[in-house]
């Protein structure tokens, strides 16, 4: 082999010297100047291309330059009327307004877009329908977002269309947690490490909102470690996408495991997680609104907050980072007042607990309720529907496959009643998507009459509130005259009378508290009304056992305070006259039934010493006897009184 002369080996040094220069600054500008390259590209269709293939595109110049120089082209774009320019540009138009966490505008382009869905391919259908997905969910608009999944399935876009986001976010936590453990973990190899870290990180999310939280933890770390082993694989070919797309989800499931140590109170070793995600977020995702920033700032913040380190717990509250949801809203105001409050700066503190307040008892917030419960309705209507027909289609093919092992000569009818049962199947999906329309016109306007309903209660809630709260007042106006009445009559006078008030104050609060304001459930309100009894006569010698029978009779408030007031008669009467001494061994029996469209009947019986002989003549004088007798004539009934050998028997019909 001839041997390279010294003199041209110094020359090529000499040369590669003078190029070095220029092919590293090339290298430089190409690896790094993301928005020119997009800028230099030629035409809509690779601009569009480039900027969706493009990973953290916004870490040198921001998405508001972007966007800047998209409505540049989207403007030239639509002089020259080139409609395939402008459907690329406004689509890129509306990601970047996405990214910006404005969903608002992103969604009207889109939307404008999905409106001439006709003229697009394919692939921009599908990305169009994700973005949409994707936008209608940070708006937690649950319907329209079903819809669109709906629509990805019909097109082929995503054969397996789920909803356990949806149903989490309608606070259906364990319900979506076992539907996607049991539909996704089988299509979860062993060695695909990236879809084991996303699948157990769901998993985690879901029972952390489940309030699991060591459960949560548990498999958060374990999404942490298949995380790594995914980035640590120098054999696995990942892009550069692929490797930023990991890099951020373990930002994320760092986040959540810093979550999960501030919501088990260990705030030291929740701080190291969040700080990590924070960072990592900010260099992976960078430009782009994320409500896992802003969620990780408002946990570390309240973490200084609980270490009492206020210097740190100010920086996070107060670097200029924008709250979207409610929830957070309400957090970061949550947090800035607890500051103020702990500094004592206490005007401050109010400011931000009013402003809660506030919010809380919009009209807004009243309708977000209402609104979640329609579509939780939906989601479960079509869950289950869903669920029925594949049933039916799992039925059907099992049944084929029967008769087909069993019976080969019946082959050709087996399959032309498998045809049938398909076809049967594919009408009623499109007799159920044909009614779908149908039932959002009545959810309108069903949301109309049910937000009525709902103020309505709300007001009568109120009003039972502060009728039970002046009850209260009355009771102990009555108390405060029984310490300054010497008269043993007029204090007994005084606390039958706080009795009776009690026993009315009780029925008000039971209706309050009732999510059904037009009845009560009367066993549980007996019972609270003999403990209020049992209070007040009820010495500690004595022994007396109540059985109440009353259990699922719910009666309106016109017959439930008449029975009230009876009761109240009845249990004080035996506690004070029934059981004088300590060695009886008392016995009460309350017996409740009422059936609809039928008479109900009342029955009250002790074992105490009974009723005197003379019952009769002081019926006229007691004002006990008086009241039930009067009560009871509002029941349209007649009380009677039955004396036995041992004790006494009341009882009566009602309407």
């Amino acid at each position: 082999m001839k041997k390279v002369p010294f003199k041209i080996l110094i020359y090529l040094l000499l040369y590669y010297l003078s190029v070095y220069p220029v092919f590293a600054q090339v290298e430089a500008i190409s690896g790094q100047g993301y928005f020119n390259e997009f800028k230099n590209s030629e035409g809509s269709e690779e601009r569009f291309v480039f900027f969706f293939n493009t990973p953290n595109r916004y870490s040198e110049n921001s998405a508001y330059d972007w966007l800047d120089a998209v409505n540049v082209y989207l403007n030239n774009s639509e002089k020259i009327k080139d409609s395939l320019a402008i459907t690329h540009y406004k689509l890129v138009q509306s990601q970047i307004h996405h990214d910006l966490g404005d969903y608002d505008k992103s969604l009207a382009i889109a939307k404008e877009l999905y409106g001439n869905k006709e003229s697009l391919d394919d692939d921009t259908i599908a990305m169009l329908l994700e973005l949409m997905d994707i936008t209608y969910s940070k708006l937690e608009l649950y319907a329209d977002q079903i819809e669109i999944r709906k629509e990805k399935k019909e097109l082929g876009i995503d054969e397996n269309v789920a909803f356990y986001d949806i149903y989490s976010a309608l606070g259906l936590h364990r319900d979506a947690m076992n539907d996607y453990f049991r539909q996704e973990k089988k299509n979860v190899g062993e060695k695909d490490y990236y879809g084991q870290a996303v699948f157990w990180n769901n998993v985690g999310t879901y029972l952390r909102l489940d309030k699991s939280y060591p459960t949560a933890l548990r498999n958060y770390k374990k999404a942490h470690g298949f995380v790594n082993v995914y980035l640590n694989d120098v054999i696995a070919d990942k892009s550069d996408k692929q490797e930023t797309d990991s890099k951020v989800l373990r930002a994320i499931i760092d986040g959540n495991i810093g979550k999960c140590h501030v919501l088990l109170k260990q705030f030291e070793e929740a701080i190291p997680y969040l700080e990590r995600s924070i960072d990592s977020i900010k260099v992976y995702n960078a430009g782009i609104f994320s409500s896992e920033l802003v969620e990780n700032k408002l946990e570390i913040a309240g973490c200084y907050l609980q270490l009492q380190d206020f210097e740190k717990a100010t920086d996070y509250l107060s670097d200029g980072t924008r709250p979207i949801t409610l929830e957070n809203v309400l957090k970061k105001n949550r947090l800035l007042a607890s500051y103020y409050d702990r500094t004592n700066n206490f005007q401050n503190a109010s400011i931000y607990y009013k402003r809660n307040m506030r919010i809380r008892d919009s009209i807004k917030e009243n309708q977000s309720d209402l609104r979640q419960q329609q579509l939780a309705a939906v989601v479960g209507e079509d869950k289950a529907d869903a669920e029925r027909m594949m049933e039916e289609q799992r039925a059907a093919l099992e049944k084929s496959k029967n008769d087909m092992i069993a019976k080969d000569e019946k082959i050709s009818l087996v399959f032309i009643s498998l045809i049938f049962t398909l076809l049967g199947f594919a009408g009623l999906v499109y007799a159920y998507l044909k009614s779908i329309k149908n039932q959002r016109l009545i959810a309108e306007q069903k949301h109309i009459i049910e937000n009525s309903l709902i103020e309505k209660d709300s007001l009568l809630k109120e009003i039972h509130h502060r009728v039970k709260n002046n009850l209260q007042m009355v009771s102990s106006l009555l108390s405060l005259q029984t310490k300054n009445t010497r008269s043993k009559a007029a204090i007994e006078a005084l606390e039958e009378g706080k009795s009776r008030v009690k026993a009315m104050a009780l029925i008000h609060q039971k209706l309050y508290q009732h999510d059904d304001l037009s009845v009560i459930e009367m066993q549980g309100y007996i019972e609270s009304l003999i403990n209020s009894v049992q209070s007040v006569y009820k010495k500690g010698g004595h022994k007396i056992n109540i059985t109440i029978d009353a259990e699922d009779v719910e009666l309106d408030i016109d017959r439930a305070i008449p029975f009230g007031l009876i009761l109240n008669e009845l249990v004080s009467n035996s506690f004070k006259y029934a059981f004088p001494t300590s060695e009886d061994d008392g016995k009460i029996y309350i017996h409740l039934r009422k059936i609809a469209d039928q008479d109900g009947f009342f029955e009250y019986t002790d074992n105490g010493i009974g009723l005197p002989e003379d019952t009769d003549e002081r019926a006229n004088a007691s004002m006990g006897i008086r009241l039930m007798n009067r009560l009871v004539n509002q029941l349209q009934s007649k009380l009677n009184i039955d004396k036995t050998s041992e004790g006494v028997r009341f009882w009566f019909n009602f309407k």
